[in-house]
């Protein structure tokens, strides 16, 4: 999505850190299997994706480190950081395989969210910034403030 999320998507969790440590390539987009638990969790928006990545094992897609707060007083309860399956076409994993394999990249979870109902994650391929280029991000995003905040002291004034 170009910065702004479809309507019909209710956004549980963004991971803006992935963004500062790596460049974002292709996107996907993948459902999640869940449990019960998870799902309220996720329902009262709670969830980390800040270490958040995607392997390939056996051709199947599975995201680890996300975490998801076990539920209180839940009977049958769920792990907080276990792997979970992702729901991928297998052009799809084909792609991130080959991607991960050759240009030794890595696959970064970006975003969170309900989507008709549904849990989806989206998944970036990411390569990793030198320091260098970390240096430079904050340095453009201080220079975007510094701009942002001078055409509102203009505006004002007027």
């Amino acid at each position: 999505m170009s910065g702004k999320e479809a309507s019909d998507e209710k956004l549980i969790v963004r991971n803006r850190r992935a963004g500062f440590e790596y460049e974002l390539g292709d996107r996907f987009e993948a459902g999640i299997v869940l449990v019960g638990s998870e799902v309220k969790m996720l329902r009262d928006g709670k969830a980390d994706l800040s270490d958040a990545w995607c392997a390939i094992m056996n051709g199947e897609a599975f995201l680890h480190g996300m975490l998801i707060p076990e539920m209180p007083g839940a009977a049958f309860g769920h792990v907080a950081k276990r792997s979970r399956k992702l729901l991928l076409h297998g052009a799809e994993i084909d792609q991130i395989r080959k991607a991960v394999e050759r240009d030794g990249m890595t696959v970064a979870a970006t975003r969170l969210y309900f989507k008709k109902g549904r849990a989806k994650v989206e998944l970036a391929l990411a390569k990793g910034k030198k320091q260098a280029d970390k240096r430079e991000t904050v340095k453009q995003r201080e220079a975007e403030r510094e701009a942002r905040a001078a055409m509102g002291r203009g505006r004002r004034a007027e």
